[in-house]
């Protein structure tokens, strides 16, 4: 057990965390970023399997907004990431749609986030924070180990339900008006199913095909995508069929996902190896249309991520923004 004394506590070292560290830290003042998973990134999600390399959460990014051009061409310049393409398929025999650039990462989606992470002092994976307290004018962090962290700031970034949860743990009490505005905001499921392939598989250029309405949402040969040198297939189902299957076992899951394969497949096509991957807060819905919320009448506390002004990748990179330059503005003005 050990004690320590910060400036800000970022919890959850997904994208929006990362970036409201980046933000606090530019600031000078001294942070620490606690992760519950193994490694940064949470749903930039990049898995190996057999040889091979595949995106299992975001699939890439778009960019619409003068803020979010900013970091891009700068991971541009420092060659992070690339353009993908301008659209993708809808069926096996269309042709990408031609629109705006759609981004991807050198090394899959999760090397974004390490990249960030690589700018932090202080990065602590495999860290479960359990409980979130008020004491007078500063917070009282306490992690699974019994370490604690006294700060002046918090900045929440993990699923909505999941902050919830710590503070209710720590007695802390939130106003009426953020409970209703929190309470409000539920998040779909997304199954993912990674093959290993062996043998032809013909998806369409750029390998990748988009049914946004369908059962089968999203079919990319991570082969194509250039960031694997196996051919692994990521397939994600659609909210509704992810919920509607959600309850059946891995295995019967990915026996009826596999079935998406066989359009793009011949009799010299095997599959090797697969593996489910389950993301239970997938896509916030609804969002809340402010890029972060500061709790009211408690010290410093700020909800962010894709359901604060998202969702998508570019909304959690502009929560996370938002929540640091309001937490250097707190300090400043206190």
């Amino acid at each position: 057990m050990s004690e320590e004394t910060l400036d800000a506590v970022v919890v959850g070292g997904g994208l929006s965390g990362l970036i409201a560290a980046n933000i606090l830290e530019r600031s000078g003042l001294s942070i620490a970023v606690l992760e519950l998973e193994e490694d940064v990134g949470g749903r930039l999600a990049s898995i190996a399997l057999g040889d091979g390399l595949a995106d299992a959460g975001a699939q890439f990014f778009t960019v619409r907004t003068p803020e979010f051009q900013n970091w891009v061409q700068q991971w541009l310049v420092e060659g992070i990431v690339y353009m993908w393409s301008t659209g993708f398929a809808y069926s096996s025999i269309e042709a990408a749609t031609t629109s705006y650039p759609r981004y991807a990462v050198h090394g899959g989606m999760q090397a974004l986030a390490r990249h960030l992470a690589q700018d932090i002092a202080d990065v602590r994976t495999q860290t479960a924070v359990t409980t979130i307290t008020p004491v007078g004018d500063t917070w009282m962090v306490q992690d699974e180990a019994g370490d604690i962290f006294t700060t002046r700031g918090i900045v929440l970034t993990t699923p909505v339900p999941q902050s919830l949860a710590i503070l209710r743990a720590g007695a802390t009490r939130l106003s009426p008006r953020d409970l209703a505005v929190l309470n409000n905001i539920q998040y779909l499921p997304t199954l993912c199913a990674l093959f290993q392939v062996e043998g032809p598989l013909h998806l369409p250029e750029p390998g990748a095909v988009q049914r946004p309405h369908a059962p089968i949402s999203w079919i990319a040969d991570n082969r194509q995508k250039g960031i694997s040198h196996e051919t692994l297939v990521t397939v994600h189902a659609s909210s509704d069929y992810s919920q509607q299957i959600w309850p059946q076992p891995d295995s019967q899951i990915l026996r009826t996902l596999r079935e998406a394969l066989k359009p793009y497949s011949d009799e010299r096509t095997k599959v090797l190896q697969a593996r489910l991957i389950r993301w239970p807060y997938a896509t916030p819905h609804p969002v809340h249309d402010e890029r972060c919320l500061q709790a009211e009448d408690l010290p410093p506390l700020f909800f962010a991520g894709d359901a604060f002004g998202g969702p998508r990748v570019e909304g959690a990179v502009l929560s996370g923004m938002a929540a640091g330059r309001a937490l250097v503005q707190c300090f400043a003005s206190s």
